[in-house]
């Protein structure tokens, strides 16, 4: 039934700024973006790794529950979607570095099977994950050079 990642959605409060954090951190603008019924920014979308992955940023306003953050308490919520990195430790470091704040730290999934993650906290109040995954770099090498 699942086939595959194809769009994570994030929300923000403040979407210029979340627009302008995101293509600091992944190092290219948004490649898409629609107007709200306003006319004022809606959705911002960025093509993200390997497999250009859809990375959409949505102002809040149209949150489906309306509430800031999405959680039960008002906190961060939604679905934690990790992507893989080359180096955790220094990702978190760069996503700390940017203003994020540490949701979970550096743990290690089973030991010496390479599998560890880490989650933050972005500006704008989402779960944001990074993990090294070596099924990822396995699927990655079968797929053959991008």
């Amino acid at each position: 039934m699942l086939r595959g990642f194809a769009t994570i959605s994030l929300w923000a409060d403040d979407l210029e700024a979340a627009r302008d954090w995101y293509a600091e951190l992944l190092g290219v603008p948004p490649y898409f973006s629609v107007p709200g019924p306003d006319g004022r920014a809606g959705y911002y979308e960025f093509r993200v790794g390997d497999y250009e992955h859809e990375l959409g940023l949505i102002d809040a306003r149209f949150r489906p529950d309306g509430g800031p953050g999405g959680g039960a308490d008002g906190g961060p919520g939604g679905a934690v979607m990790y992507w893989h990195v080359d180096d955790l430790e220094a990702a978190v470091e760069r996503l700390l570095a940017m203003g994020a704040r540490e949701h979970e730290k550096v743990t290690e999934r089973g030991e010496g099977t390479g599998f560890a993650t880490a989650s933050v906290v972005d500006p704008f109040g989402n779960i944001l994950g990074v993990m090294t995954n070596p099924h990822y770099l396995e699927i990655l090498a079968k797929a053959g050079p991008r």
